[in-house]
């Protein structure tokens, strides 16, 4: 532990990973009734990176980590604790353990967050608390997700959505504060409406018979689309105009706006919303589809290495989904 002295955060740098299996619509078109127009004219996505069978997700995770902390000049062993924000680890018990171990980061604790697609936002927030109370200094954020090996296929309302990949940041100390304000929500009374449930089935054994128990698995993904869309562009806008206002800053302050990749309707339903130009908007998810945790940091890492981010830029971001859960985070850009 560090000094208890309150100090500042700043983004000091950003990864990403995608698989290199490009799934067009017209493919997907040849294993369930949909079609590229179908598809487009719904969600606005073109196409999605899955990933192959050698591949895992720690894979993908560790080379957005290895971006991010090559642009940042760091060795994996400066860093003080690693977050993984996953609902698809290769584990039950968590994968930060794992990227931990496969960078290096001897030094580092880590752990994972379980958020679905609000899981980077909420571990940068958490991270960004960690470093404003001296407990660490540098923190490193993985959002990662391979929901297509959670994905029914036979099913066009959920297969057509997901993709893999992985985005990463570095939060490091500075003596002023880059990050600006945040705000998280939760209603598990509607977390029905987007979930993979685990479900017991009841098949005669002896020790199950024995033990008087009835093991199971868990499902595909189950989404109620018209539900989770109205909980998005409801809550969403809300949530940004709230965080805005607790840091005395309006709408005409923002320089960009990365949502969720879920649904480009979406998206531009909550830009119409907030009145927000449609070029302070970034989106990338025509080519690589929802991938839940991942969404953000890749988009960020993209805009970044494009040259979209100057410094003083106002960044709002905010993730939405399973849970059901909903974040803001506010950022001004320091690089």
């Amino acid at each position: 532990m560090k000094s208890s002295m309150m100090t500042g955060a700043y983004v000091l740098a950003t990864g990403s990973a995608l698989p290199d299996i490009s799934i067009s619509n017209d493919t997907l078109s040849k294993i369930v009734n949909t079609s590229d127009e179908w598809i487009t004219s719904r969600t606005g996505i073109r196409e999605r990176r899955l990933i192959p069978e050698n591949i895992s997700i720690i894979d993908l995770a560790y080379c957005a980590s290895q971006k991010a902390l090559q642009k940042a000049s760091l060795k994996a062993q400066n860093l003080d604790l690693i977050i993984v924000a996953t609902s698809s680890p290769n584990d039950l018990f968590g994968c930060a353990s794992q990227l931990q171990a496969r960078i290096g980061a001897s030094r580092a604790a880590a752990f994972d967050i379980t958020a679905a697609c609000s899981g980077f936002v909420i571990g940068l927030i958490t991270a960004s608390q960690f470093i404003q109370t001296g407990a660490y200094k540098t923190i490193l954020i993985v959002g990662a997700d391979i929901l297509s090996q959670w994905v029914d296929w036979s099913d066009r309302n959920t297969c057509i959505l997901f993709g893999d990949g992985a985005g990463a940041a570095i939060l490091q100390a500075s003596e002023k504060n880059y990050m600006l304000g945040f705000q998280m929500n939760t209603n598990g009374f509607e977390s029905h409406h987007l979930c993979i449930s685990y479900k017991k089935i009841n098949i005669p054994s002896y020790h199950n018979n024995l033990l008087g128990i009835n093991q199971g698995q868990y499902s595909y993904i189950q989404m109620n689309g018209k539900e989770v869309y109205k909980f998005a562009v409801s809550k969403v806008p809300e949530s940004i105009k709230k965080c805005l206002s607790k840091v005395n800053l309006s709408i005409n302050d923002i320089s960009w706006l990365i949502l969720h990749q879920a649904n480009q309707r979406i998206l531009d339903t909550v830009a119409e919303k907030l009145c927000i130009p449609h070029y302070k908007l970034i989106s990338n998810l025509q080519y690589y589809g929802n991938t839940s945790a991942a969404s953000i940091p890749i988009a960020l890492d993209e805009a970044c290495n494009q040259g979209q981010m100057k410094n003083g830029d106002i960044i709002v971001i905010s993730g939405f989904g399973a849970g059901l859960t909903w974040g803001t985070l506010i950022i001004k850009w320091n690089c």
